[in-house]
């Protein structure tokens, strides 16, 4: 007998039209594809893959969020989402809490008392997709689990933007393990703040989907593209494997029980 969860035909979600498949599908190739050009890209043309890259994964996610749970999932989720961004990172960037003393560069575009605006849709990025696999794991650590994964995700991004001089780090004697770049308050900031961005959300978001919603399918491509293109990157083109290997197996390891949960499956995917 197979160790995955057999579902019948009849018990399958009806997903959504046709047309709706189309666009989602379209805002995430053009999302992964800005992804793919990042490090094929210099100058003027880096900063633009840099910041539209970002407002493409935001937008694929909240596309998601409408078509799986509806407005009202998505509205709270995006509005919670940006504002509690725009409030944690003028907090760090004024004070250096919690992430530790930095700035960002002029080059992510408009600033808004020095944060860029392309800044908090990073955390609308990240939020959705964090939020339904936490939620996958566990119900009564969601927001540790995610949390978890937000720290594991910008241990891949965050090298890349200091490296690329997006951010400005004030050196400490306590960094990442092989990222000099980052003090080790980086990690346990983006842990706690996003345990309690998780946890707002698990507390003010509805778990019921729509009944012929979006699968989760965009959502384990963008977590597991992440962890791809993170590989590709600092394998081949960064030369950083040490960081490939030790970012690469914290991320696997925290979102290992949500992928195999998927495997498994269960009625309704």
């Amino acid at each position: 007998m197979s160790l995955r969860h057999y579902t019948p035909r009849a018990n399958r979600r009806r997903g959504v039209s046709g047309t709706a498949r189309k666009i989602l599908g379209t805002v995430l190739t053009i999302s992964i594809l800005l992804q793919v050009a990042y490090p094929l890209s210099h100058g003027q043309m880096l900063e633009w893959v840099t910041i539209f890259g970002v407002y493409a994964g935001a937008m694929t996610m909240v596309l998601h969020a409408i078509y799986s749970f509806g407005w009202r999932y998505a509205a709270t989720y995006l509005g919670v989402s940006l504002l509690f961004a725009f409030v944690v990172e003028q907090v760090g960037v004024q004070t250096g809490w919690p992430f530790g003393d930095h700035t960002f560069d002029s080059s992510l575009g408009v600033m808004i008392y020095g944060v860029p605006l392309v800044i908090p849709f990073v955390w609308v990025m990240l939020a959705h997709p964090i939020l339904v696999a936490a939620r996958r794991v566990t119900r009564n650590w969601t927001f540790i689990y995610g949390g978890a994964v937000m720290m594991a995700w910008h241990l891949f991004i965050d090298p890349q933007l200091a490296t690329a001089h997006r951010i400005q780090w004030t050196a400490t004697a306590s960094h990442v393990p092989f990222e000099k770049e980052l003090p080790l308050s980086n990690p346990m900031g983006w842990l706690f703040t996003g345990m309690l961005l998780i946890a707002i959300l698990h507390l003010v978001l509805p778990k019921e989907r729509r009944k012929h919603g979006a699968e989760f399918a965009t959502v384990d491509i963008f977590l597991t593209w992440t962890l791809v293109a993170g590989l590709i990157d600092y394998l081949f083109f960064f030369h950083r494997p040490e960081t490939a290997v030790f970012a690469g197996l914290a991320y696997a390891i925290i979102l290992a029980p949500y992928f195999f949960s998927r495997w498994l499956g269960q009625p309704g995917d």
